[in-house]
């Protein structure tokens, strides 16, 4: 019978992958490899197109998945009944029944600015589970990595102080989707969000104003836009009004008396539609003490031309944007096998071999370049005067057992503002933004060199 609901629970999360990550890891059962010790790593290719740098995020998400990937006897029941897997070798269910993962996880902290071609995750497994994780961590590492680095540009252009919402998820790809934006949103510099799930969950205060069918509603049955207002302070007092239902001027003139004889107390007004820079503009003469937001299909470029163009507004709501977008281009590639280094050799699609680490170049605070070398290179620990160098990838798992307390989402959000703080303006730019120069260590070159595959 199907299952309607189609919500996933984290008991299922062994069958929440692609099918062939499990016929390669009944073939690696079948031909003794998957016990053996694989490194896998995921980047990003390249960056969507108009951006300069990457938050990483997700993290949390993906360790969650891992310490919990089972397959129960049912879900294997399933899998034996789709007869897909009849000429799988008996050990393959064995090694269901019993699956737990056991390696070893490498990553940056989320919060955490990266590129093009750096790892942000690696796994260290049995060759077989650290083949089947592949899908779920692409899922949330990518999806959450474009929705932070959103974030982070939105915070970027509208600047410390201006107040940021999420308003995405009716936009988002799905309710699951949804919370993850969400959290993203959140921990790449915005402010709160209106999903209530995710606020709760996130221990926050969802926020909001209303929609312009109440407004028409109580404005058709109470008799006028300010009674509709009143009614609505009337359970939910000083609350946040939207006044573009019908005319936003005529709107905040009405209120703008209001609050001058001292019969309402207002705590913003929002708009959604029109000029709004315009109409910003006049409603502050009208409320020159109220709060102004803004919405409507909104992103960094339109904010920054709002702000250039002298806009009078404190706050965006931001959705399809934020929540939307070119996806980060994430891959996860095998670049080592028991000690053997491998790489990928196709046009466009290279990968370099070996397990790596980020090793990132600091002077006084700005962020000088990256070199991407080997997990087993011992860098200078006395660079250039003046320049700092840290390594990037930190170990979060060991055995298949978590080493790191798990991080707030406010110091996630702290790391984000230091990441983007640090970075030069060139890579920050809208337009046309320049990232770093990527370095490869000569030990990479080298290898990278010896693990070709010559003609």
């Amino acid at each position: 019978m199907e299952d309607q609901e189609l919500t996933v629970k984290s008991e299922e999360y062994g069958l929440l992958t692609d099918l062939y990550q499990l016929t390669m890891a009944a073939c690696y059962v079948g031909a003794g490899l998957d016990q053996r010790w694989a490194s896998f790593e995921l980047s990003a290719r390249r960056l969507p197109q108009g951006f300069g740098y990457l938050i990483a995020m997700g993290l949390s998400q993906a360790l969650d998945y891992l310490e919990k990937l089972q397959f129960t006897p049912t879900q294997i029941e399933s899998l034996q009944a789709t007869e897909i897997f009849a000429g799988a070798p008996a050990a393959f269910w064995d090694t269901l029944a019993d699956c737990r993962f056991t390696g070893d996880v490498w990553a940056v902290p989320e919060g955490t600015a990266v590129f093009a071609n750096e790892p942000l995750l690696r796994i260290e497994a049995p060759l077989w589970q650290a083949q089947l994780v592949e899908t779920y961590l692409l899922n949330t590492i990518n999806y959450q990595t474009l929705i932070a680095t959103r974030a982070a540009r939105l915070r970027d252009v509208a600047g410390p102080e201006a107040h940021l919402y999420e308003f995405g998820t009716r936009r988002a790809f799905s309710p699951q989707a949804s919370l993850w934006a969400a959290r993203a949103a959140l921990a790449g510099g915005l402010d709160a969000t209106s999903n209530v799930l995710a606020a709760l969950k996130l221990d926050r205060q969802p926020v909001g104003t209303m929609a312009h069918a109440l407004v028409m509603a109580l404005a058709a049955t109470e008799g006028s836009e300010l009674q509709a207002f009143t009614t609505f302070h009337q359970y939910f007092p000083g609350a946040p009004l939207l006044i573009d239902t019908y005319d936003t001027i005529a709107a905040a003139k009405t209120l703008a008396e209001q609050v001058r004889s001292g019969h309402l107390q207002m705590r913003g007004v929002r708009l959604d539609s029109g000029d709004l820079l315009s109409l910003s503009q006049e409603v502050r003469s009208l409320l020159p003490e109220v709060p102004i937001f803004a919405s409507g299909d909104l992103d960094e470029w339109k904010i920054a031309a709002l702000r250039q163009g002298g806009a009078c507004i404190d706050g965006y709501g931001l959705g399809t944007s934020l929540v939307t977008g070119t996806p980060v281009n994430g891959v996860y590639k095998l670049v080592d096998l028991d000690g053997i280094p491998v790489m990928k050799e196709a046009s466009g699609k290279l990968t370099y071999p070996g397990r790596k680490q980020i090793f990132r170049r600091y002077a006084q605070g700005q962020l000088q370049g990256d070199t991407v070398g080997l997990i087993t290179e011992v860098r200078n620990s006395q660079p250039e005067a003046g320049v700092e160098e840290k390594p990037l990838m930190q170990l979060f798992f060991k055995q298949g057992e978590p080493i790191q307390s798990i991080e707030a989402l406010d110091q996630i959000a702290a790391r984000t503002r230091a990441s983007v703080t640090a970075l030069p303006a060139a890579t920050r730019n809208l337009e046309q933004p320049q990232p770093p120069v990527l370095e490869l260590s000569p030990a990479l070159q080298d290898l990278t060199q010896r693990t070709r595959r010559h003609p």
